[in-house]
């Protein structure tokens, strides 16, 4: 597979102007990729620690996340093995770039760190809805660093990136669904709720105001004297009533 011309072109672009930027900024764009899917990890475990005190559902989301995130992957990388896309680090005449070009057949397209980064970005959204404003444009910054150290085309990481978005929710909500199936059968054994915590309580049943568990009396009753019979008939109780009821000795 060739790059197209435009790509091609927008890649000289940028890495041309990564090469004029400080150094340190040289050495961010390198270890912000790895860095960022460090990130993400942390934020899976975090997930977990907050689904513990959550329903099944969440638990199996957070359970599934990584799960997802190895699915965008697969599909990416057996993708390069078809496509066989070189470098453009080899492929673009006078091409400069601040990482080291890799090794010749590990292919370009798509991008597998942008597959990643947009991944755990995208079930982590799923999961979490909240810190969508923070690892959306976080996987988007780490995608692009891709061109920017100069080992990939601007369409290698967009179509890593879509490959991440599209196939992670999509996996994370199906092996969720299995996920969640087990997580309350775990949580009733002492190691599983240990990891898995116990859950989010019932909501405690309607009672007019009286706790549920609460015990409720009866009045005392001058229940008749049944010594003797092998059974209280409602009779006997209701003459037993009358009985206290009748001021008349």
């Amino acid at each position: 597979m060739e790059a197209p011309d435009f790509s091609a072109e927008l890649y000289r672009d940028i890495t041309e102007f990564a090469e004029g930027t400080p150094s340190w900024v040289h050495s961010a764009a390198e270890v912000g990729t790895d860095a960022g899917l460090l990130l993400f990890a942390v934020l899976f475990v975090a997930g977990w620690w907050r689904a513990r005190v959550r329903d099944a559902r969440a638990m199996g989301l957070a359970l599934a996340a990584p799960f997802a995130v190895v699915a965008a992957y697969l599909v990416s990388e057996v993708s390069k093995t078809f496509l066989e896309e070189e470098r453009p680090c080899r492929a673009v005449s006078g091409a400069v770039h601040i990482a080291a070009c890799p090794s010749p057949g590990d292919w370009s397209f798509p991008s597998n760190h942008a597959t990643i980064a947009a991944a755990s970005a995208a079930v982590i959204v799923v999961a979490w809805r909240a810190l969508a404003p923070v690892v959306l444009p976080m996987a988007a910054l780490m995608a692009f660093s891709r061109v920017f150290v100069g080992v990939h085309y601007p369409h290698d990481v967009a179509a890593g990136f879509l490959v991440g978005v599209v196939v992670a929710p999509l996996a994370v909500l199906v092996f969720a669904v299995v996920a969640g199936r087990l997580v309350d059968a775990v949580r009733g054994v002492a190691v599983g709720a240990a990891l898995l915590g116990v859950g989010r309580a019932a909501p405690l049943a309607d009672t007019g105001g009286a706790a549920v568990g609460a015990s409720v009396t009866i009045p005392d009753l001058a229940l008749p004297d049944v010594a003797g019979q092998s059974e209280v008939t409602v009779p006997d109780v209701m003459g037993g009533l009358t009985r206290r009821q009748d001021p008349r000795p």
